[in-house]
């Protein structure tokens, strides 16, 4: 019996008539016996006999105990959300709050409380915003806990999931495929081991690790298996900031924030000045009461400052982490909501998204006059030979267990003479997705050696070979096909031995197809979002499972291997085709690149480990919660449910969020430049600024503030447009315009109508029924299109200004008392033709500058 000589640590393998260790699936830990580099024989019937004196067995208790107490812990957190003091900090100390503030401070010594009403408005505001993004906060961390990684260390020889934090200096780490690889260390162990360091060093191929080698935090495994001892932990480890700012609750690469910065730094640079005018105008040339000159001056700055549109907007984004938490979607990085929203491309991979993770084996079709039964025995010992199989080495492991009990599935319930036990696995190639193969050599009962390779049928077969017609006619029907080949000689390593291997069996593998997929394509499509299903299996096939479920375009498929190489030539060929087979991990990541070359936004959902590169690169990566640690490490959106069906939730959400933004930013910088543009008019006409800071306190929370708070939680299905500043401003600033002018006018026409004492209090009465007038009307044209509750809200905040205006203790309160019958019908007569020049622009902003 043919048997390997030694491992990599040395150890000797057992000799003739020595039972060999137990099998990854039979023992009763299935992540303890992982073969490392120069492992003993693997039969098909084992034994679980204690471990090898040679196999490492870890760190004892005592050890990890002592450890801990030196503080050698992997203790760096890894946060999914600020800390409490952080979003305290955020929301407190802003630059408008400084400015508000200060003038508040100014007003409560200067004027009545109720002209100190707007900074008792921002206390309230921002608390709102606290508390809001403490609640996603929550969400965020029980969703991560749950999400978290769960790496496996050997301690006193028995292999655990810990958490990661818990990893102390010294301990033995195991690895399999799909794992990350979470603090450095040293290769104590490995069998055919290939781990990935892209995110790293930005190199794409895989680098193979043998004992002794080091590997890096971050990095993670592709193929193969072993174990790693701890030589840096905590702080020490390369990627400890790599894993903190991969899933930190994260605000930045937001066009909607940024371009709220933009507008902010903009609105700074005409404040400054303008306020500047309106002191030296109200305090030095105008010789009246020097506390109300400043309470007026005060009045003029703070309605400048658009300090709820920031607020708003955290509040927006926090709320939808709330509710997509609800429906276990974790969202690594917020603008990952506005990001999925404004996607135009999504790239699903079929495996995993489109279909379950599990498939059944339909039927084994012999070639070549193999004998059935022979067939059976080679595939019952093939899936021992890889102790963490993937779906498609499972299924065939269901199908033909290693003890031939009876099973529903072919071949589970036959028997193979007895002998099938006697097969010993003599060595391994674990399945890799850049060779669409997997491979095991074994020594067979009668002592015969025999090696044999199982993948993908186009890539083991000559282009020319009969079995690819009824490979194609099965491909066709969405099913699976495997080929079982038999390597000449007997040796995986031997130069060729895919080309030469001799087709022996078709294995036939049903996929299960998600219930909720279907429904999920045709929201995309109905959203005019272009879907590509983009797999390492067979084209044909998996058009058909894409075609089963209503894809459109499914029958537009395309063999990755006939892909052209030249980015632009590529990108073509996306965006005609729908569907892609016999993708490698690299082409994923230039479909994503290419696509993006024409100006696409890109997300591309994925749960295994060859889809990283390209979640990485997309402009929104997605991943599945049962996905490998690799790819959850590097998403920004991860499905805890692993629903593909949740994702049209995730889009809407953003949606809501891009759209209701887009709308109350409008409001909020109409405020900002009728304030700036009647500062100025005042300046250069020299006389006391109209409003006292409790008339644009009470403006501002009828047409703004209120309104704005529903209105950004608003259902909103409108698709995400780019060009947020552009299509904010287009409407802000000629609106602004209009209302301090039609504003000034009646100010003016007030001043020379009224006269004597109380004149100043009737013409800035007039004023603000103008100014509330026209800013009505600009909310009633940003709540279109127009629902019951809509309307609903526009007629409160006027009926609200109604009781203001008709209640006498309130009329003193915010000193509004319209005088005589004149000037208050002229007031609403100006601000009616304010409201048709309104609708007239608008409509021609519209169509001159779309955005």
């Amino acid at each position: 019996m043919t048997q390997r000589a030694l491992d990599s640590s040395g150890g000797q393998t057992p000799g003739p008539g020595e039972q060999p260790p137990g099998n990854s699936r039979t023992s009763g830990n299935p992540r303890q016996a992982k073969i490392d580099a120069g492992a003993e024989l693997d039969p098909v019937h084992p034994v679980d006999p204690p471990p090898p004196a040679h196999r490492p067995e870890g760190l004892t208790t005592a050890e990890v105990a002592e450890r801990v107490a030196r503080g050698e812990v992997n203790d760096v957190p890894v946060r999914s959300s600020r800390s409490v003091v952080e979003i305290v900090r955020a929301n407190v100390f802003t630059r408008f709050n400084l400015i508000i503030g200060v003038l508040w401070v100014i007003m409560l010594f200067v004027a009545p409380i109720q002209d100190s009403l707007f900074g008792f408005v921002i206390v309230a505001n921002t608390g709102i915003g606290i508390i809001q993004e403490w609640r996603a906060k929550k969400t965020l961390d029980s969703l991560a806990v749950i999400g978290e990684a769960k790496p496996t260390v050997r301690r006193d020889g028995t292999a655990s999931e810990i958490s990661t934090s818990e990893i102390v200096l010294g301990d033995l780490v195991e690895l399999g495929p799909g794992d990350k690889v979470v603090v450095d260390g040293t290769v104590a162990e490995a069998d055919s081991l290939e781990i990935d360091e892209s995110l790293l060093t930005g190199e794409a191929d895989p680098v193979i690790k043998r004992a002794g080698d080091q590997v890096m935090s971050g990095s993670f495994v592709v193929a193969g298996g072993g174990a790693f001892t701890a030589t840096k932990v905590g702080r020490e480890a390369y990627a400890a900031q790599l894993a903190e700012e991969a899933s930190r609750f994260t605000l930045v690469h937001s066009e909607l924030r940024s371009g709220i910065s933009t507008i902010l730094k903009y609105v700074t640079w005409m404040m400054v000045p303008t306020a500047i005018g309106l002191i030296i105008s109200q305090l030095v040339v105008k010789d009246n009461n020097f506390k109300e000159s400043v309470a007026r001056t005060v009045g003029g700055i703070v309605p400048m400052i658009p300090e709820g549109l920031v607020l708003l907007t955290s509040v927006a984004f926090a709320i939808g982490v709330v509710r997509l938490g609800r429906k276990q979607c974790l969202v690594q990085e917020l603008p990952a909501i506005e990001g999925l929203a404004r996607v135009d491309v999504v790239c699903l991979d079929k495996t995993g998204t489109l279909t379950e993770g599990g498939m059944d084996v339909s039927e084994v079709r012999p070639l070549n006059g193999s004998d059935e039964a022979y067939v059976q025995r080679v595939l019952r010992a093939f899936g021992s030979s890889d102790p963490r199989p993937n779906a498609s080495l499972q299924a065939i492991i269901d199908a033909y267990p290693a003890d031939g009990g009876d099973g529903d599935t072919p071949g589970a319930g036959r028997t193979d003479g007895g002998d099938a036990g006697s097969w010993t696995v003599t060595d391994a190639m674990p399945f890799s997705s850049a060779r669409k193969y997997s491979g095991a050599a074994f020594t067979e009962a009668d002592g015969t050696a025999s090696a044999w390779l199982l993948g993908a049928p186009d890539v083991l077969l000559s282009e020319g070979d009969p079995a690819l017609k009824q490979i194609e006619r099965l491909n066709e029907q969405g099913l699976r096909v495997l080929l079982l080949a038999r390597v000449p000689g007997g040796a995986l390593d031997a130069p060729g031995a895919a080309a030469e291997a001799v087709p022996t069996a078709l294995v036939v593998l049903e996929q299960r197809l998600r219930p909720d997929a279907g429904d999920t394509l045709a929201y995309f499509a109905d959203q005019n979002v272009a879907t590509k299903v983009i797999s390492g299996d067979n084209a044909v096939s998996v058009g058909a499972v894409a075609g089963k479920l209503g894809l459109a375009g499914a029958e537009n498929t395309l063999d990755a291997r006939r892909l052209p190489s030249d980015p632009d030539e590529m990108a073509t060929a996306m965006e005609r085709n729908a569907v892609f087979g016999r993708v490698t991990p690299q082409q994923k990541r230039d479909m994503v690149a290419a696509l993006q070359s024409r100006g696409h936004t890109v997300a591309m959902t994925g749960d295994g480990v060859n889809d990283v590169l390209a979640l990485k690169d997309a402009d929104i990566g997605v991943s599945m919660g049962s996905g490998s640690e690799a790819t959850r490490a590097v998403a920004q959106i991860v499905l805890l449910n692993n629903s593909f069906a949740t994702l049209p939730s995730v889009v809407a959400e953003g949606r809501r969020v891009i759209g209701n933004i887009t709308r109350v930013a409008t409001l909020f910088l109409t405020k900002t430049v009728y304030s700036v543009l009647l500062a100025i008019l005042v300046v250069c006409t020299q006389v006391e600024y109209p409003f006292l800071p409790r008339h644009l306190t009470l403006l501002s929370t009828l047409t703004i503030g209120v309104p704005a708070f529903f209105l950004a939680l608003a259902p909103n299905k409108e698709r995400a447009q780019p060009n947020f500043v552009r299509r904010v401003m287009r409407y802000a600033i000629p609106s602004g315009a209009i209302a301090a002018a039609s504003t000034f006018v009646t100010y003016l026409l007030a001043r020379h109508h009224y006269s004597g004492a109380g004149a100043l209090e009737a013409e800035t009465s007039a004023a603000t029924l103008t100014l509330f007038l026209v800013s009505m009307y600009v909310l009633a044209i940003i709540a279109r299109p127009y629902t019951w509750w809509r309307v609903a809200l526009v007629a409160a905040m006027g009926l609200g200004f109604l009781i203001v205006l008709v209640v006498p203790w309130l009329q003193d309160f915010f000193a509004l008392k319209l005088v005589g019958t004149v000037m208050p019908w002229a007031a609403v007569g100006i601000a009616a033709a304010a409201a048709v020049l309104l609708e007239f622009v608008w409509r021609w902003v519209g169509r001159r500058f779309r955005a």
